[in-house]
């Protein structure tokens, strides 16, 4: 499965991405050990879809990233 994911961070800001290894990610963000979120501890997930194809969640990761997945992700998702 591949995995695309929302966190909240403590300064407030989102940060979305992508694994296909969801746990494990997310730990390591909560650990402090991924570069972009360390400075932003504590996060929470707050929101996270699963894909069978990989294709599809990379497609997903990158509309969530643009003006109108900003909005849909503020008004559907999260």
């Amino acid at each position: 499965m591949f995995y695309v994911y929302i966190l909240k961070l403590n300064n407030g800001e989102n940060y979305i991405g992508f694994s296909t290894h969801l746990r494990s990610r997310i730990k390591n963000h909560k650990k402090g050990k991924v570069n972009a979120t360390k400075k932003y501890l504590p996060c929470k997930l707050v929101f996270y879809a699963a894909f069978r194809s990989q294709d599809k969640a990379i497609k997903f990761e990158d509309y969530l990233k643009t003006s109108s997945g900003f909005a849909f992700r503020n008004k559907r998702l999260i």
